[in-house]
């Protein structure tokens, strides 16, 4: 099966971001979407999901990370002035500290219910929320390559995005609960090991033939080719609850896949990682967040997460004002000193009592303020 695969800038960036819609004063979330959406008609840029509950907003490809969060902060704020006439305010983050996923409606569009029919009870419990990130390729060789190497550092974008700590009400000892409950879907996870642009095709040819995926978009690796834009889309991340931190994250993997392509332009061959060490590293991000000790090489050396981030975003600088996201990726350092999203939940679920209402105000906070807030 041949795979056309579209010409994009080189390091070009595109994000979307997915959107919970709950009560204001109760902080339950509320199937409000398509009311909203039938009032804004935001074409391809402010789009439902899965659940009625989320609203996704998508940027422009754009060449600063800085300009597509421009794009997405206009579209909140369309978002924004519509949801508030229903009473409706909006929050992100990996999933709500406590709403069930028995009492929310499925949108209703035939693939969502095609992914209902076949994932049956792990499909109706994807309460998750996440963000996305497309970066532009400008060599299809490049793009599993570069896949390949990217897997490296998932645990560091998942750790630094983790947002998950509760599920239904419970407090679940995960920094990433979403990481878990999204790779129970047929295709989703981590990606295979691939030798090259025709091995992808051949995957996905494989996949057709027995009824596994329908088209490729099916494909819902961590970090995938999305051939219809010419990129690599990085999805192993839980939502950001404020577009602070959704700057950081996208600076961070528009640096790493030009890295990665830099790298290649100057001949060096990548040195895979064994997956068993991917999936353990995977594992050890969900479920310890920013304190965890990664595998990082094929010697089984481990280094804390913020060691390796240390020895990492120096060389990741100079390739930042290159492109024009210095200051986005300077924010990382902000997450390291104020904690991740799951961190701060947990410190306010923690003074409160337990109390997961209050989790879903300070969330509700930091989306307003466009920035993490330090819990008091």
């Amino acid at each position: 099966m041949e795979i056309p695969f579209a010409q994009s800038p080189r390091s070009s960036v595109g994000l979307e971001w997915e959107l919970m819609l709950a009560d204001q004063d109760s902080g339950e979330l509320v199937p409000a979407a398509p009311g909203i959406l039938q009032v804004l008609d935001g074409g391809e840029k402010i789009t439902a999901e899965l659940l009625t509950n989320t609203v996704e907003v998508t940027s422009d490809p754009r060449e600063r990370v800085g300009d597509a969060i421009g794009d997405i902060r206009s579209r909140v704020e369309l978002v924004r002035a519509e949801a508030e006439r229903h009473g409706v305010a909006l929050l992100s983050s990996g999933s709500h500290p406590f709403a069930k996923w028995q009492d929310q409606n499925i949108t209703e569009k035939s693939r969502y219910r095609t992914l209902i029919d076949r994932a049956q009870w792990w499909g109706r419990n994807l309460m998750i929320w996440g963000i996305h990130m497309h970066v532009g390729v400008d060599d299809r060789r490049k793009v599993i390559p570069i896949v390949s190497e990217l897997t490296k550092y998932l645990p560091h974008l998942q750790a630094l995005s983790a947002s998950s700590p509760f599920w239904a009400g419970d407090q679940t000892g995960y920094a990433s609960n979403r990481a878990l409950v999204f790779q129970q879907l047929p295709t989703a996870g981590l990606p295979w090991q691939l030798a090259d642009w025709e091995g992808f095709e051949g995957y996905v040819d494989d996949l057709v033939r027995t009824g596994v995926l329908a088209e490729v978009t099916e494909v819902r690796w961590d970090v995938r080719p999305a051939p219809r834009w010419g990129t690599i889309e990085v999805r192993a991340c839980d939502a950001a609850s404020n577009l602070f931190e959704f700057a950081a994250i996208a600076a961070f993997a528009q640096c790493l896949v030009e890295w990665c392509s830099r790298r290649l332009d100057a001949g060096e061959e990548f040195a895979q990682l064994q997956p068993w060490f991917h999936r353990e590293n995977k594992w050890r991000a969900a479920r310890y967040g920013m304190d965890v000790e990664l595998i990082v090489d094929r010697d089984g050396r481990e280094l804390h997460v913020r060691d390796h981030l240390a020895e990492l975003l120096p060389a990741l600088e100079p390739i930042a004002d290159d492109l024009g996201c210095r200051a986005e990726l300077a924010g990382i350092h902000t997450i390291l000193d104020l904690g991740a999203g799951y961190q701060r939940q947990l410190q306010v679920a923690q003074r409160r009592d337990g109390d997961l209402t209050a989790v879903v105000k300070h969330l509700i906070a930091e989306f307003d303020a466009e920035r993490p807030l330090p819990v008091r």
